[in-house]
This record gives structure tokens, sequence and C-alpha cells, in this order.
């Protein structure tokens, strides 16, 4: 195992624009339940999915074909969940995209339409009307005895599916007071922000409130509205700084370090223990005219293994690099070094936030 220090950006120059929310300037989740009809045999067991065939009755009554006490039978219907993001600022009449997702035991939605489904917002209030032919993420196809499935067949997306029918009120541009958002929160950073826009502008427009706001007002003599001066300093250049953090994946074995990790000289020393079993069952014949029968009787192997590693001393590191070789001079596995990174953080070695996901 080597660890490599992939963190060496993270501190790398960056313009506010990406590394800042505007207030009020922010999409909205939108949610709706639906139907896709057109499936060939592969939509929901209207048995085993009592919300597509009440809703399937619903929606024909609706068209005026009445469906009471008629036993009906299809698979070509399929109930969905449809989800989509109101852009900032969409204005009524324009399109967004959608996304659809299968909510009983359909196998695909190929070649299926969504009927006209509306877009409720978190308040309860219809947003946008969804309808359309959707596009699939995967396929599947089965025969008598065999089938085969590529990536999700029961997920989809319809580009430019949705229609916006309400606008969100916010006029950005009659503000004189709003907040700038910092995407990853820190003092410095959010200092550096306010000192840049100071400079460039020449007053004291912003004033950092805290770790992640940054709060702008729009200068008295400025000539025009606060969008022209989002605009203006939109393009500033800012060093953007961290804290000391070691990010850790259990699951999956992944360590990240940031730049400004650093280690006390400490000594480590690590044990593996091995444990393998293996089954090798042995057939047993019974005895010539013992009328007994053939069996298998288990016969497992059990082997156990410790291997020790000598004590090894980490020096004091002044960089990444020097840190990285140190823990690869362990030469031990990614799991094993997160155990080892918490022991040192235990002892008051580790100049770090240890961080585990």
């Amino acid at each position: 195992m080597s660890l490599a220090p992939l963190a060496q950006v993270a501190a790398a120059p960056a313009r506010i624009k990406d590394i800042v929310d505007v207030e009020g300037v922010r999409e909205n989740q939108l949610v709706g339940y639906g139907l896709v009809v057109g499936l060939n045999g592969t939509g929901d067991s209207l048995n085993n999915s009592p919300f597509t065939k009440q809703s399937l009755q619903s929606m024909l009554e609706r068209l005026g074909v009445n469906t009471q006490g008629e036993n009906v039978r299809t698979a070509n219907v399929a109930a969905v969940m449809v989800t989509a993001s109101l852009p900032p600022f969409a204005a009524q009449g324009s399109r967004m995209d959608v996304s659809i997702a299968s909510l009983g035991n359909a196998k695909s939605l190929q070649g299926g339409t969504l009927l006209v489904t509306p877009l409720l917002g978190a308040d309860g209030e219809v947003y946008a009307i969804a309808q359309g032919p959707v596009a699939i993420n995967g396929f599947r196809a089965e025969g008598e005895s065999a089938s085969i499935v590529s990536g999700v067949p029961t997920t989809g997306r319809i580009s430019s599916g949705a229609l916006i029918e309400r606008e969100i009120d916010f006029e950005l541009g009659s503000q004189h007071s709003l907040r700038l958002t910092l995407r990853n929160s820190d003092l410095t950073t959010a200092r550096r922000i306010a000192m840049a826009i100071n400079d460039f502008i020449g007053a004291p427009t912003a004033v950092p409130e805290d770790p992640a706001t940054v709060r702008l007002t729009l200068p008295v003599n400025f000539n025009g509205n606060i969008v022209d001066l989002l605009t203006d300093i939109e393009q500033l250049i800012i060093q953007t700084d961290q804290s000391a953090k070691i990010v850790i994946d259990e699951n999956s074995g992944i360590i990240v370090m940031g730049k400004d990790v650093r280690v006390s000289s400490v000594a480590v020393a690590q044990s593996n223990l091995t444990v393998s079993i293996a089954e090798n069952p042995e057939v047993v014949q019974p005895l010539p005219f013992s009328q007994g029968q053939t069996a298998v009787e288990p016969n497992t192997d059990l082997n156990v293994t410790q291997t020790d590693t000598a004590l090894q001393v980490i020096k004091e590191s002044v960089t990444l690099q020097e840190l990285v070789d140190g823990l690869n001079a362990l030469g031990i596995s990614p799991r094993d070094l997160i155990a080892i990174l918490q022991a040192i953080k235990a002892t008051g070695a580790l100049q770090a936030e240890i961080e585990v996901l």
C-alpha cells in the first residue's frame, strides 16, 4: 500500500464565484407521483401494487371511463416518483429536466411515457407539470430460462420534460445587502474574501460575519445595483485556506489528508493475525459385507499465523510528503493504517482532525 499526498491542491487559488453561494440564488426541490404507460409487459403487477391499480382507476374515471367493480389486468403501467430541481429565477413557461424512478415492482420503464404529473414544492404548491417519453439508464432482456439486466432500467429521465407553471419571487437586483456563504467554512478564507472585495471596490463593502458568511453591502456611490457588484467581484482570485483534516472511509479503506496535517515523532508497532480455514471432506467406505453405507465426513484444516513487525519510528513531519513517506515506510494495509492514525491521534501526536465517513 502506498499513500499519496492527493490533497496538495486543496488550498489552490480560486475565484470567489467558485467558493461561495449567493443568498437567494438557489434551486428548489420538486416531487410528484405519476404513472408511466406504454410498457411492453414490464410494468407493475396490479395485484401486488394496489397503489398502481387505484391510481389507474382514478385516472380513467377522470377521463370518463368507469372501471369500478371491474378486474383491471394490465402489465403496461407503472407507478413512479418524479423529481426535479427548479432552477433559480426560472421563468413561467420555461422547461427543466425531470428524473423518474419506479415505485412498484416494474421490471423496466423502457418505451414508457409519463402522463401529466404535477410537481410540488415543500409548501405543497404546484410549480411545474411533467409529461413525456422516458429515456432509461439501462435495459432488460429475458427469455424462457435466462435474463440479462444492464444498468438500472427502472429509473430514467425526461430531458426538458417539465413545464414551469409558477415562479419563485425574489428580486436580486433590488437588494441593497446580502450574504455570501462559503461552501467550505473557514475563518481565514472568509476574511481574505472580505479584504479582496474591499481592496477592489475601495470602500468597506464586505464584512466577515462568521467562518461561513461574508456580508456584502452595496456602496452608496456605486454605479449600479447589487447584480453589477456581484459581477465585478466574482472573478477575484482568493487563496483559500483549510483546517488540518484527515478523512477516512472505513468501508472502502480510502484515506485523504489535507496538506496541513502534521505529526510529532512517534514509534509504531503493528501485528497481523491471519486465520485460514479450509474444508477437505473425506469419503468413508464401509467394510465388505457390513451392510454399511458410504458417508462423507467433514475435515477442517485450521491454520493461524501471526506476523509481528518491528517498532518503527515516524519522525516529526514538516510537510505532507514527509508524513506520507513515514507512513508508507510501515508497509501496511490501508485498514491497518486507519487504526494507526486513530491511535496516533489518541496519543496527541497528530495535529489534525479525523473525520470518519
